[in-house]
């Protein structure tokens, strides 16, 4: 398969283009130098010439930009975000329940969401949470928590937040999967979903599974059940890749 990964200078798309040549196909970037995204045009002479059998749609770009990749490719990965989801009411949320992000990136996301239906019945759309990764640079629970505690000598962790997260390798394999059999609508991708980890248990366990020396401070500033169920896809529990350690209380 001859795959087109948007997104490749972020922090996922990378792991999934690693998990996709491992599985024997081939995979290409957008380059947004040579090629703008919002001139249709210049993208569809280029999308011809390409030919990608799928498109796995990671990186950013205009809600607009979405549709149009849904429009030109029967076969689309979008990936979205729990942030879909505000905090009233509060979670576990459903593949089903009623989008209410009152932030610009939530509201975003709703509207790529939204432009790709409008435009195809054939993709589907993979909301996911924030993800782990023992060294990816990028929007990664650990490398934030790294930067939290070098930056105010401690890690502060609600103990009233249960996030939707799962580890990269994970989420890039369940996205691998829906790109080679494909499942349209939309996907909940959470390895939390089920397990309901405490933030604070959980970074707890990642300091002692990789070493960290964090000074956790558990708090209550945030309250959210996070979590995204239901869907056909699921992902193996964070107890999976944390098996060795015993949850707080536990």
């Amino acid at each position: 398969m001859r795959l087109l990964v948007t997104g490749l200078n972020g922090t996922l798309a990378p792991r999934l283009a690693q998990a996709a040549r491992a599985a024997g196909h081939a995979v290409i970037g957008w380059n947004r130098v040579a090629v703008d995204p919002e001139d249709e045009a210049a993208s569809a002479r280029w999308l011809a010439e390409q030919q990608p059998d799928a498109i796995a749609h990671l990186g950013m770009g205009s809600a607009r930009f979405a549709g149009w990749l849904a429009a030109h490719c029967e076969r689309l990965v979008f990936t979205s975000t729990a942030m879909v989801f505000g905090g009233a009411p509060d979670g576990p949320h459903d593949v089903a329940d009623a989008r209410t992000a009152t932030d610009d990136y939530g509201r975003y996301k709703i509207a790529c969401e939204d432009a790709i239906r409008a435009a195809s019945g054939r993709a589907a759309i993979a909301r996911i949470g924030w993800q782990i990764d023992p060294s990816q640079p990028g929007n990664n629970m650990l490398m934030a928590l790294d930067e939290w505690q070098r930056r105010e000598g401690r890690v502060a962790a609600s103990r009233a937040w249960t996030p939707a997260c799962s580890f990269m390798a994970d989420t890039a394999a369940a996205l691998l999967a829906l790109i080679e059999q494909p499942q349209p609508g939309v996907h909940h991708l959470d390895s939390n979903a089920q397990e309901a980890w405490r933030f604070d248990e959980l970074v707890h366990a990642l300091a002692r599974a990789h070493g960290r020396d964090w000074q956790v401070v558990a708090t209550e500033d945030y309250r959210h059940d996070q979590r995204l169920v239901g869907g056909p896809c699921g992902l193996p529990p964070l107890s999976a890749r944390l098996a060795c350690l015993a949850r707080l209380g536990g």
